[in-house]
């Protein structure tokens, strides 16, 4: 298997479920060269085949297990409703597939356990697909971090907030037994993952949250007729405490009336600098500041990430999974979906919290 040298047999790929996300997938994979997808699955038998058609791909199925069970696949890739993650995971590293899941991991933790402990099993690499991490603006970011021109960053907020933007109503998005939860699960856990990331994977300790659902069950949130089933929440908050003192201050909405439409953010407090990365509207370009002291004078620096940063979106995220997959035998070890099931450890913990109306204390 390689991504790079064609001399050696490509890597072949399934994908499971290729609605929207899926598809995305499917774009990505084509995009990166050594890659045969091989099959994908879906339950509806029509996108199985216009995917079929539109992408050149030779097998499809309408039952995942069938998928699944082909011994000419070496990965796959889930794009499924959330319910689905955990079984089609386990399905498929129990049969010696490597498998990148989009995101979340999992509706909860014991589902991302299961998963991660599948995957330690059968020494298989499990990954997650939190594409926004290979935006251009968040690169430039990590580099500044990195580079220690924040110092220490002792305080961030993260938010994604839409003010119309509550999604396939009545579908399984807004039902609490198949996605999970709304917006927390669905938008906010992008922007966990990409804090986290951003300040080097610090340890979350305790959780405090609050959830809302006042829009979306009386009809609103939507540019589309609202109806059907509604039992997960349109705006949901949560505190949440780090090892070492820091905070984080994480927003999510599907539905709200706020100036947002569609915009998603990270602000970042250290004891030299700050930063913030702010995107309206899915904005690629100027969407950075850097906030520091020029000879003791109050400066707003903008990286130009238009000219030093790519989008790379689902393209970046699969490529270093296959790049993992590809590489030592010896450090796929290092990748069973820990930093998945951490995130998922924190939004079940906001729900929890939530509903109990009480701070949550991660062991």
């Amino acid at each position: 298997m390689a991504t790079k040298d064609t001399k050696v047999r490509p890597v072949r790929v399934g994908v499971v479920g290729v609605g929207g996300a899926g598809e995305v997938h499917v774009k990505a994979y084509k995009a990166l060269p050594g890659v045969e997808i091989v099959a994908v699955s879906d339950a509806s038998g029509p996108r199985v085949d216009l995917i079929k058609t539109t992408y050149n791909i030779a097998n499809g199925h309408t039952d995942w297990n069938e998928l699944v069970e082909r011994d000419d696949i070496d990965v796959i890739s889930i794009a499924t409703p959330n319910y689905l993650h955990m079984p089609v995971a386990v399905a498929a590293l129990n049969a010696g597939k490597h498998v990148l899941s989009e995101k979340p991991l999992a509706r909860s933790s014991a589902e991302g356990q299961a998963m991660v402990d599948a995957a330690e099993a059968n020494d298989r690499v499990l990954g997650v697909s939190f594409n926004h991490r290979y935006r251009g603006d968040v690169s430039i970011l990590k580099q500044v971090i990195d580079a220690g021109t924040l110092g220490s960053v002792y305080y961030a907020k993260a938010y994604w907030m839409r003010r119309q933007g509550v999604p396939f109503w009545g579908g399984w998005f807004s039902k609490h037994e198949l996605a999970g939860g709304g917006p927390m699960i669905d938008l906010g856990v992008h922007m966990l993952d990409m804090t986290l990331y951003l300040l080097g994977e610090p340890e979350p300790t305790s959780v405090s949250a609050a959830v809302y659902s006042e829009l979306a069950p009386r009809g609103r949130g939507s540019l589309h007729p609202l109806q059907g089933e509604f039992d997960v929440e349109d705006l949901s908050t949560a505190f949440v405490r780090l090892a070492g003192g820091g905070t984080l201050l994480l927003e999510a909405s599907w539905a709200g009336y706020g100036h947002q439409m569609d915009d998603f953010g990270v602000e970042l407090f250290g004891t030299d600098a700050g930063a913030q990365l702010d995107n309206r509207e899915w904005k690629n370009t100027d969407t950075l500041r850097i906030f520091t002291d020029i000879a003791g004078v109050p400066t707003i620096s903008t990286p130009r990430v238009d000219r030093m940063g790519e989008n790379e979106g689902h393209v970046g995220a699969i490529r270093d999974f296959l790049d993992v997959v590809l590489g030592d035998p010896a450090e796929w070890k290092h990748h069973r979906g820990r930093a998945g099931l951490k995130r998922a450890r924190i939004i079940e913990a906001a729900y929890q919290s939530a509903k109990e109306n009480r701070e949550i204390v991660l062991k």
